[in-house]
């Protein structure tokens, strides 16, 4: 009979003569269980992910950078060649260009998410999308740099403003440049990119990923023709559309109509469309050399030797004359290192017929014989016809965008303008507040409402003694401590960590549109009680002192918490920072701000009647609650202790008793906890869909509660069960009051980049 030592014998420190997994291996507790709720992806990116500490003072290094000197530098840079991978037409602007836009341009307005603000396109799944092709060669290029400049000069900050000079090396004035970017640490296992899965270890050509099959309804041209929320990208794997035209029809005009949803879904107008497009097709050429099937993997499945690099090409020394990168092959105009008209002037000028590129892809080429040519970007002396994508024709032959070009084409310096400015927009879309720019060359206008402008404090500001006597005006005016909370949360509730928009400072919650939005109606009755207290302050006060509606609804919210602590038997000073002020509809992009208005809002215990229809059973309100808390930039005990306030606070939507499960609404108290916990009570379903739920008192089968999903998740997920039980505990209350009171603090000051970056 063996003992244990037989069993070990020669074989420490295994045990056995098979390694199996090791972790991380698959299966995951993601592949048994598909359909959980991953709260766990709240805390991606966390501080132990970053090397640089929480500590880290990137502003202050970014500023001590001299601008002017790295960006000679950079420019210095852009115009010598490395063997290793030469640049076309010995100028590496237009690659660069692409770098940035490609980085740029995955922002979408529904959720604020993509964008250059964190340098995702190091990352999978971005740095692998069959449209990011070669531009792992482009950051590598520019490493040199990084290295120079370290943590001074964020990833995403360089990308960018390598764009900015490629551009200005080839004679375009750019609009501006702002720094202020950090870079994540990891890559993003969360976002939505599409519902389109390809198993790319089996797939005979890694193009096969660009795949559009389930996020369309319709078909191109029928009036119901729709791409899925919150899509920007018409394809799984590319950017902004496929240049061959939808399901490379070769149609412009369908290909028109899959521009102007995807650059809309990106936050742009039509104008802004024809401008990008344009102006960023006046450089460089498109490569298509080699058939997609011979390009060897992306990055992110790339043998080890190939040290992260992808889209290893067989052909020849794999670039120069022979790079692949979208398949199509060519330049727009016979000038692609200069600024000027060409592009449009070519366009417009010839009549353009469809060809193949040497990889098989649809392109198209004038049918004058005497047209311009371009030449060669590695050969000299050599030169080949001018090219256009089907999706540079969509701008010819579509009745919306054609007398756009038409002014451009009539007008170059307004053109010039329209893109410099269209380029800073797209560059800069998701960076927020103007207090989180830096630098020398930062454009701040308010006639750029892209930036949620908000004027700037121009008085003395309410001092500790004000603010104490503004609250308790406030709650001696009669406005409940539930609708005060309500109120200020509703304010505040719609910031958005992807793209810093949104949040309670402005007090946008009293213009249009979210004043008009079914989910913020209770508080505006609150707002216009307010209003008539700052007011009377703002006329009895001396010395030019005022008090800003957006300062008093987030104060009410302050004081009511405290009340409300208080009425438990614990005594808090909740934190208020005055210097919030009221913007204006002219200074409001209305139609903007309505993509900020939400679906679901769990906090507030909110599912849109129209939830079933457009989501057509593919989502759960839970899973939706959750992307809320990842936009306000929660942790999962944030979010449990944040919910479980608002609720003992009465702060529903509809001031409804749904998920308030407390005897004591408007107390402090962690009630909501010991409920989701307790055995004491049986759950039961009131609907067939399991939206609604009662409560019963176990033995005498009373009810007691009513709830929804939005509130059981918080028992029956297990990590946030786990969380609750630590609140639902003897010694949990006092935890929960102090726990709530910051994380309201972090909501309330979340937009607030005056005071903080």
């Amino acid at each position: 009979m063996e003992d244990y030592k037989d069993v070990l014998a020669g074989k420490c420190p295994f045990g056995g003569d098979r390694l199996g997994g090791a972790f991380g291996s698959k299966p995951t507790l993601q592949d048994w269980y598909p359909n959980r709720l991953r709260v766990e992806q709240l805390h991606r990116n966390g501080p132990c992910a970053n090397p640089l500490g929480e500590d880290f003072d990137y502003k202050a290094a970014f500023e001590a950078i001299d601008l002017q000197a790295l960006k000679a530098e950079i420019k210095q840079f852009l115009q010598t060649s490395v063997s290793w991978w030469p640049s076309d037409y010995g100028n590496y602007g237009p690659q660069m260009i692409r770098m940035a836009w490609h980085a740029a341009g995955t922002y979408r307005i529904a959720d604020g998410r993509g964008g250059a603000g964190e340098a995702m396109q190091r990352f999978a799944p971005i740095d692998s999308w069959w449209d990011n092709g070669n531009t792992d060669k482009s950051r590598r290029l520019i490493w040199p740099i990084k290295q120079k400049y370290g943590d001074a000069l964020s990833w995403g900050d360089l990308m960018v403003l390598v764009g900015n000079c490629a551009l200005e090396i080839m004679n375009f004035p750019t609009y501006g440049y702002a720094g202020g970017r950090h870079d994540a640490w990891e890559a993003d296992d969360a976002t939505y990119w599409g519902p389109e899965y390809v198993n790319m270890s089996t797939v005979e050509s890694f193009d096969k990923m660009t795949d559009r099959s389930k996020r369309w309804r319709g078909e191109n041209g029928d009036a119901d023709y729709d791409l899925e929320q919150p899509l920007a990208a018409t394809n799984q794997a590319i950017i902004y559309v496929d240049p061959e035209g939808p399901n490379k029809s070769g149609d412009p005009l369908e290909s028109a109509r899959d521009i102007r949803i995807a650059f809309t879904r990106m936050a742009m107008n039509d104008e802004e469309t024809v401008a990008l497009i344009a102006g960023g097709h006046a450089f460089g050429k498109s490569h298509g050399m080699v058939a997609p099937d011979r390009i060897g993997a992306p990055p992110e499945m790339a043998p080890i030797e190939q040290m992260g690099l992808g889209w290893h090409n067989p052909q020849g020394q794999g670039n120069a004359e022979n790079t692949m990168t979208n398949g199509i092959e060519g330049s727009w105009t016979p000038n692609p290192t200069t600024w000027d008209n060409s592009y449009l002037e070519n366009l417009f000028k010839y009549e353009w017929q469809q060809t193949k590129s040497p990889a098989g892809a649809l392109q198209w080429t004038p049918k004058d014989p005497d047209a311009p040519r371009t030449p060669d970007a590695h050969v000299p002396g050599k030169t080949h016809p001018l090219m256009m994508m089907t999706s540079d024709i969509a701008l010819k032959d579509d009745p919306v965008y054609r007398p756009i070009c038409e002014r451009f084409l009539a007008d170059f310096d307004y053109f010039t303008l329209q893109f410099s400015k269209a380029w800073y927009k797209l560059t800069h879309r998701d960076m927020g507040p103007k207090e989180r720019y830096l630098g020398e060359e930062r454009t701040i206008e308010d006639d750029l409402l892209w930036q949620d402008p908000i004027p700037p404090v121009d008085h003395p500001l309410i001092d500790a003694g004000d603010i104490e006597r503004l609250k308790q005006a406030i709650l001696g005016s009669g406005v409940s401590v539930s609708d005060l909370v309500f109120t200020a949360f509703s304010a505040a509730s719609t910031y958005r960590d992807t793209d810093k928009r949104g949040g309670a400072n402005g007090a946008r919650i009293a213009l249009a549109p979210q004043k008009d939005w079914a989910v913020n109606q209770r508080a505006m009755p609150v707002i216009e009680r307010l209003r008539a207290i700052g007011d009377d302050f703002n006329a009895k006060a001396t010395g030019g002192k005022r008090v800003s509606l957006a300062d008093l609804i987030v104060l009410g919210g302050c004081a009511a918490v405290e009340r409300a602590a208080a009425d438990g038997g614990h005594a808090v000073e909740v934190p208020f920072t005055p210097g919030r002020m009221d913007t204006t509809d002219d200074r409001t992009d209305a139609d903007s701000f309505e993509w900020l208005r939400p679906m679901v809002d769990g906090f507030r215990n909110y599912v849109d009647d129209r939830f079933e229809d457009v989501t057509g059973g593919k989502l759960a309100p839970e899973q939706m609650f959750l992307d809320r808390a990842n936009l306000l930039g929660l942790s999962a005990p944030e979010w449990a202790v944040l919910t479980a306030g608002l609720r003992t606070l009465g702060a529903n939507w509809d001031g409804s008793d749904t998920g308030v499960l407390t005897d004591r609404v408007g107390t402090l108290s962690n009630d909501f906890f010991t409920v989701v916990t307790s055995m004491d009570y049986d759950w039961s379903k009131t609907d067939e869909a399991g939206h609604g739920f009662v409560l019963r008192d176990r033995n005498s089968g009373e009810q007691r509660y009513t709830a929804s999903r939005l509130d059981l998740i918080f028992g029956a997920n297990s990590q946030l069960r786990a969380i609750s039980e630590v609140y639902a505990a003897s010694t949990g209350e006092a935890r929960f009051v102090r726990d709530f009171v910051r994380v309201w603090n972090k909501v309330m000051m979340a937009d607030r980049y005056d005071t903080h970056q």
